[in-house]
C-alpha cells in the first residue's frame, strides 16, 4: 500500500484569544493569531534556520462589521484552498483562515501572500494578509436561513 502523507491543523481558543494553524505551501505552515478585543489577525511562518521569518497582519473589524465596544463573538479556523493564479513569484497561501463573528452573522477569509523565495532565503517579511472572501451566514431578518451574499 503506498503511502499517503497525512496533513493536520490545530485551532484553539482561550477567552479572547484564538489560535490555528494552517499550511502555506508543501514544506511549511503558518500560526494565525486573533485578538478579540481589537480584531487584529496576524499570523508568522517558520523559517528553515533562524525562527520565524515571515510576519502578516490585518484587522478583521470592518471587514466583519464589528464595533469592538459591542463585545464580538468570533470564531476561526483554517481550510485548505488552492487560490493559485498565474505565474507571478507571490501567490496566495494553499490554506485560507476563516474568522467569523457570529453575533451579525459575517465570515471573512484570508490568505498569505507567499513566495517560496521567502523560505529559500530566509528572508523576513512583513506584509498584510489579503481578503480573498467575505459572506454572511446568518440572515438578518428572523426566520431566515442559509448562506447569503454580504449587503
Amino acid at each position: 500500500m503506498p503511502h499517503t502523507p497525512l496533513h493536520a491543523v490545530a485551532t484553539d481558543k482561550y477567552d479572547t484569544f484564538a489560535v490555528a494553524t494552517g499550511p502555506v505551501d508543501e514544506s511549511v505552515e503558518a500560526i494565525y493569531f486573533l485578538d478579540f478585543l481589537t480584531g487584529d489577525l496576524r499570523a508568522a511562518v517558520l523559517g528553515r534556520r533562524t525562527g520565524f521569518i515571515a510576519y502578516y497582519y490585518y484587522n478583521v473589524n470592518t471587514d466583519l462589521g464589528v464595533e469592538p465596544a459591542k463585545n464580538p463573538r468570533y470564531l476561526m479556523v483554517t481550510g485548505q484552498a488552492d487560490l493559485r493564479r498565474g505565474g507571478g513569484m507571490i501567490q496566495p497561501s494553499l490554506s485560507v483562515v476563516y474568522v467569523a463573528e457570529i453575533t451579525n452573522g459575517t465570515v471573512a477569509a484570508y490568505a498569505i501572500p507567499w513566495s517560496p523565495n521567502i523560505l529559500a532565503q530566509n528572508q523576513v517579511v512583513k506584509q498584510p494578509l489579503v481578503r480573498v472572501g467575505l459572506t454572511r451566514f446568518r440572515m438578518a431578518a428572523p426566520g431566515g436561513g442559509g448562506v447569503a451574499p454580504p449587503e
